[in-house]
């Protein structure tokens, strides 16, 4: 049979094959952290590889009178007052002060001075805060005004175990630090990395550590690892906390706090060699639970009538629906537009936001 290919470069679509030095692509340069920093690997945090990183300086910064691992309560009080952020520089927002008074308001920080005691003192510490106590959000900034690890060239890792949680908790801390999301603070999950080369506090699924970890075995480019939600046992939060115990032995400057929202975290407390603990109770509010007759053939239907029946029957305030998917809770959305729409013009009911 005749080769019937047409002749010539100029009608063959042909791939070039780009040589790129691996130590100038910022998703290996942690691997040759070592020979770049004479052996010990101090590390760019985000692997971009240049020793003038913006917040890498004191010089200027309200936080350069701060002694890392020894700063109180007040002193980062002091700081987050203003008038000038102190992680940027930059004049804080009116919406930053609003934002700062309801921070101070939560459970969580009215144990800062007694976290920052304890989480100076040791290596490792399981932290328990029940759910409305404000550990997600709050900790990680905590650690950030005694830990100051973009004065090391490192950052502060803060897993969580899904990646909605991991977007969400990344982009309000950015908010409440006045922060564009994606410099200061970020995020990291699979397919999408919202971090730069000013990046000083990420927030990760704990899958994406584990990825880290298979290649940065010492996790070089942090000086505080936080696994949040600890207490849901994920398979990747499982492994992790195996492997950060055989690092923090070989790398003793490095911080782990665990968190959890339950009191098993006395389990942690005895598999980290009795770290420490530090429980903070969480903000609750009167429950009272209604149960169906009789079990509901279609959960989701089921579950639309109430909620439109709260609207229709109770007073102004939320409501909150928990489905099991993205398509459910689409669906739902939408027929709830409609029923709403409806009963605006019939029952002379309140608008639905």
């Amino acid at each position: 049979m005749a080769d019937r290919r047409p002749d010539g470069d100029g009608n063959r679509a042909k791939r070039q094959k780009i040589d790129m030095d691996p130590q100038a692509n910022p998703y290996l340069a942690h691997m040759y952290e070592d020979s770049l920093n004479n052996g010990y690997g101090n590390g760019y945090a985000n692997g971009y590889g240049s020793s003038s990183r913006p917040n890498g300086s004191q010089n200027g910064s309200s936080l350069s009178g701060f002694k890392r691992h020894a700063s109180t309560m007040a002193e980062a009080h002091a700081a987050e007052d203003g008038p000038n952020n102190p992680f940027n520089g930059t004049s804080l927002s009116p919406r930053y002060f609003g934002i700062l008074k309801t921070r101070r308001g939560l459970p969580v920080h009215a144990q800062r001075d007694e976290f920052l005691q304890m989480y100076q003192k040791t290596q490792i510490l399981v932290f328990v805060g029940e759910t409305g106590s404000g550990k997600t959000t709050q900790i990680p900034q905590f650690v950030l005004f005694d830990d100051l690890p973009h004065f090391q060239n490192k950052m502060v890792a803060c897993t969580q175990p899904r990646r909605v949680a991991a977007m969400s908790v990344a982009q309000r801390v950015a908010q409440e630090m006045d922060v564009t999301l994606g410099e200061e603070v970020g995020y990291s999950i699979r397919f999408e990395d919202k971090t730069s080369q000013k990046t000083m506090l990420k927030y990760m699924t704990d899958g994406m550590l584990l990825r880290e970890a298979m290649n940065d075995h010492n996790l070089q480019r942090y000086s505080t690892i936080i696994l949040d939600e600890a207490h849901e046992r994920t398979l990747a939060t499982d492994i992790l906390m195996g492997l950060l115990k055989e690092v923090a032995i070989r790398r003793p400057d490095l911080k782990i706090v665990i968190m959890s929202a339950t009191l098993d975290a006395q389990k942690f407390q005895r598999y980290f060699n009795d770290a420490p603990l530090l429980a903070v109770p969480g903000r609750t509010h009167p429950v009272e639970i209604f149960y169906t007759p009789e079990p509901e053939r279609d959960y989701v239907e089921a579950a639309l009538r109430t909620v439109l029946q709260i609207h229709a029957t109770e007073p102004e305030g939320d409501i909150l629906l928990f489905l099991t998917g993205e398509e459910e809770i689409e669906d739902a959305c939408r027929k709830i537009g409609l029923e709403a729409d409806e009963m605006i013009r019939e029952a002379d009911a309140g608008p639905l936001k």
